[in-house]
């Protein structure tokens, strides 16, 4: 009988144990929910600025939420905006945080933190700068707003990280521009390579890669000679030789050259060739 009575209470232990932990999860959250519920600003305000220092960001969020429309024209307003934007950043949702630090810097001009806030939109967007492989929208746009940064506060300390981003950034886009013709060329695209090697040079100028770009333009102009119907050959056989020999007297000493010298004189016997060809095809209409 006492075995089956131990049986008999255990459930109900059990039962009450599982109560009691739902009682206190249940007083932990609603702690939180009666300040976020209380109406009180003052004590919402006071609590999210905690729950900030704490780097709760996602409850200091709620809470400042709640009250900016009462602080609205008040000396708080700008602290709890300044703040409210910086929940965003930590909280990686990037695009809110760029949007709401521009907003900052737009509704309080006089700030001391404009400047901060102004870097910060612009950080956040070079934060969702991603792999060069992928659309580079934000990228650019990063771009630009540190630039417009740099512009507006040329003695600012952060002039110096505005460069080295977008430095970094740059590096990015001219990658994939390099890798762009590449993939052209691998595809025997060799007219969208050609472009696309000669828009990075006009896009980056200062590329440590230029005489490998200007060899790959002239390896895809010569190839596409090769692959042309025959009355377009004659025409992209004499661009290949202006581009390859201006290529030898440029970088006489690069590790291409050689294939260049190649490709040069390839191309001025083809060039020979269908200049005999049409002779003789001449001479022979001239004969009949």
């Amino acid at each position: 009988m006492y075995l089956c009575g131990s049986m008999k209470m255990k459930p109900f232990f059990t039962f009450w144990g599982v109560v009691l932990i739902a009682l206190a999860f249940a007083s932990c959250k609603s702690e939180f929910e009666k300040i976020r519920t209380s109406g009180d600003a003052a004590l919402m305000l006071k609590t999210a600025n905690d729950y900030y220092a704490s780097e709760e960001y996602q409850k200091a969020q709620s809470l400042y939420e709640l009250v900016i429309s009462a602080y609205r024209g008040k000396k708080e307003a700008e602290d709890i905006y300044f703040n409210y934007a910086y929940t965003y950043y930590h909280l990686r949702q990037y695009v809110l945080a760029a949007y709401y630090f521009k907003n900052f810097a737009q509704t309080y001009g006089g700030s001391s933190r404009r400047q901060d806030a102004e870097f910060m939109a612009a950080y956040s967007n070079y934060q969702m700068s991603p792999s060069f492989r992928l659309d580079q929208t934000y990228t650019l746009k990063a771009i630009d707003e540190f630039q417009l940064f740099i512009n507006s506060y040329p003695n600012n300390p952060r002039v110096e990280e505005c460069n080295k981003l977008i430095d970094e950034m740059r590096a990015k886009l001219e990658t994939k521009a390099f890798e762009e013709g590449k993939l052209y060329f691998d595809l025997r695209e060799y007219q969208s390579a050609i472009q696309s090697f000669e828009n990075l040079l006009k896009d980056f100028p200062e590329t440590e890669q230029v005489d490998e770009v200007r060899y790959r333009i002239i390896r895809s102009a010569y190839l596409m000679a090769e692959n042309s119907f025959v009355e377009k050959q004659k025409e992209r056989y004499e661009d290949t030789v202006k581009r390859a020999s201006d290529y030898v007297l440029r970088y006489p000493n690069s590790e291409y050259a050689k294939e260049i010298n190649s490709i040069l004189e390839n191309s001025k016997k083809k060039l020979n060739q269908l200049d005999n060809v049409r002779y003789q095809e001449q001479s022979a209409r001239a004969g009949s």
